[in-house]
């Protein structure tokens, strides 16, 4: 049975060494003169737009149209430099799995992350593993993250003509928010403690399977086949 795997990529596939957040202050400061203005904002599992929402709130500002276009463009242009300075890695385990998974016909792999899409691109740029993902779904397309699997599949078929329902799509991410956007629809979830949740809590939300890391490639690779 096919199975469609969809990707986190902060702390699941790539620690950026903090670029993200250094571009958006560092975006904020030149539009709005704040600086760290993101300051006490938790970003795990969150979308760009979300994050972005929760800082304006936070520092009481009105925006006008264009203002979001223009905070985004100048962000894009802080990550490439950010990203520029090599100050990231790659999760343990990652380029391992995704190897045999692209080399299985069972699987077909995506993105399913809260980063816009050409920030999600640049981030994974350095580390040469964008191709292993030609489709995803983004924080770009919805700031709601449940709302970003059924786009996922649909770009899926867009892309691949290939067909597939919600119970045969895989989640994999470090966050709660990751197995709560599985189970919005029937899909499965592995939560790995990668990120700033550790095992313990991860496993109170109930993934399917809940894991250290990735790096025992044949131990997820059997399960997914399950």
């Amino acid at each position: 049975m096919l199975k469609f795997i969809l990707f986190d990529i902060d702390h699941t596939l790539i620690d950026s060494g903090g670029s993200g957040a250094l571009a958006l202050n560092l975006a904020f400061q030149d539009v709005t003169g704040i600086t760290n203005g993101f300051a006490g904002i938790g970003f795990a599992g969150k979308t760009d737009l979300g994050i972005i929402r929760d800082a304006l709130e936070k520092n009481r500002i009105q925006i006008q149209d264009g203002w979001l276009v223009r905070f985004l463009d100048i962000y894009l242009a802080h990550l490439r430099n950010a990203t520029a300075r090599g100050m990231g890695h790659v999760k343990p385990g990652v380029r391992e799995l995704l190897h045999c998974l692209v080399a299985d016909q069972d699987f077909q792999l995506g993105l399913l992350t809260g980063n816009i899409e050409e920030g999600a691109r640049t981030k994974l740029e350095p580390f040469e593993l964008n191709p292993f993902f030609p489709v995803g779904a983004f924080g770009s397309d919805s700031e709601d993250r449940n709302a970003l699997l059924p786009l996922a599949v649909q770009r899926l078929a867009a892309n691949s003509s290939i067909l597939i329902g919600y119970s045969d799509c895989v989640i994999i991410g470090d966050t709660p928010l990751d197995v709560a956007c599985a189970k919005a629809h029937g899909a499965r979830s592995i939560a790995v403690a990668t990120g700033p949740y550790s095992l313990e809590i991860l496993r109170k939300t109930e993934p399917d399977l809940t894991l250290k890391d990735l790096s025992e490639t044949f131990k997820v690779i059997n399960w997914l086949k399950r």
